[in-house]
């Protein structure tokens, strides 16, 4: 059956990064795949971010007026009035219990996706926070027909991960593949300096660097990679992260959404904080013994983070636990409980 249109409010820039977007993009996909219409209503949005939502066949519409603003909660409800829509989704910090409240009032079935409680009141039918951290306790001032979606068995991966569920990593001896990662945006600008340092290492490791289609450091990073030929690949917007998370040996990445990505596929991992919200998923994935908590992206030191880059790689035993911890948390199936919850798609076992 057509689950009709799902309306999802979001945003993506340079500034707050794409995770909002991408993580709702996942359910978009397989919202699509029941044939199901996706709408983005967005007030910012990176070139590159607009790009893929139109491969993917998701229509976007602009929001005029700052996110969380009187006047995005008019235009939101405008386009609800106009679309319609069977689900309504919001995933933004801009997003206060008064603005929430104002757009359920439209009577649309809505879903909330959350990172941190805030004690503010929540009564829309599903909040979702797949955060290892989640709990009942952060939603207390929550509706009485209010469900909760809590931890990262509910993590939204999209498509291009399904094919990993299951899937078996082989952990080598000696490992010598890293991969780096800051995200969709890298607003610290860790990239290239991160970069420079592992590249003098004693060890000659191979690296993959994989940056967001809306970074701005792809000169200083391209630049690094022609010095290195063959041992530095750079992969930008890239649409086979699952590839190169296999490939990997050992990650260095940005604690935000790709923290679950990686725990699909059992990738040891030190993760740096580069937005203050993603400082307690790294706190919480490196004491479930699944990543390595690095710290603030301000406060990295660039030389002492590739002296344990290789001291990881040296240590098959460390690599080998932090990858079975990992695989613990995240199974591949989120998405699909998700969708589950709001009435469309098939039940999932477990």
């Amino acid at each position: 059956m057509n689950p009709g249109t799902l309306l999802i409010r979001a945003d993506a820039s340079a500034a707050i990064g794409t995770g909002h977007v991408m993580r709702c993009l996942a359910l978009a996909q397989a919202w699509r795949a029941a044939e199901g219409e996706v709408v983005f209503a967005m007030a910012e949005c990176t070139d590159a971010i607009k790009h893929r939502l139109g491969e993917e066949r998701c229509r976007v519409v602009q929001i005029v007026g700052a996110p969380g603003s009187h006047q995005d909660c008019a235009a939101t409800r405008a386009i609800v009035a106009a679309r319609l829509p069977s689900w309504l989704v919001l995933d933004g910090y801009a997003f206060g219990s008064e603005y929430r409240q104002a757009i359920q009032e439209a009577g649309k079935p809505c879903l909330i996706v959350d990172d941190s409680g805030s004690g503010e009141e929540f009564n829309a039918e599903l909040v979702l926070n797949q955060n290892l951290y989640a709990s009942e306790k952060m939603y207390e001032r929550r509706g009485r027909h209010t469900r909760l979606l809590l931890g990262p068995r509910y993590a939204m991966l999209r498509d291009e991960f399904a094919q990993y569920r299951g899937w078996s990593r082989e952990i080598a001896e000696m490992g010598t593949r890293v991969l780096l990662t800051m995200g969709g945006s890298d607003p610290s600008n860790l990239t290239p300096r991160l970069l420079d340092a592992l590249v003098k290492t004693e060890r000659e490791l191979q690296i993959r660097v994989a940056i967001g289609g809306s970074s701005e450091n792809v000169d200083a990073v391209e630049e690094t990679a022609a010095q290195f030929f063959g041992r530095v690949k750079l992969f930008r917007d890239s649409r086979n992260m699952p590839e190169l998370m296999s490939w990997a040996d050992l990650a260095i990445a940005g604690a935000g959404t790709t923290c679950w990505e990686m725990c699909l596929l059992g990738l040891p991992a030190m993760l740096i904080v580069v937005a203050e919200n993603q400082a307690p998923i790294a706190q919480a994935v490196a004491a479930a013994g699944a990543a390595i908590n690095i710290g603030v992206a301000g406060e990295v030191d660039s030389s002492a983070l590739a002296a344990e880059v290789e001291s990881m790689l040296s240590s098959v035993d460390r690599r080998r636990e932090m990858s079975q911890a990992a695989r613990k948390l995240v199974d591949g199936w989120g998405r699909e409980r998700v969708l589950e919850a709001m009435g469309v798609g098939d039940k999932v076992c477990a």
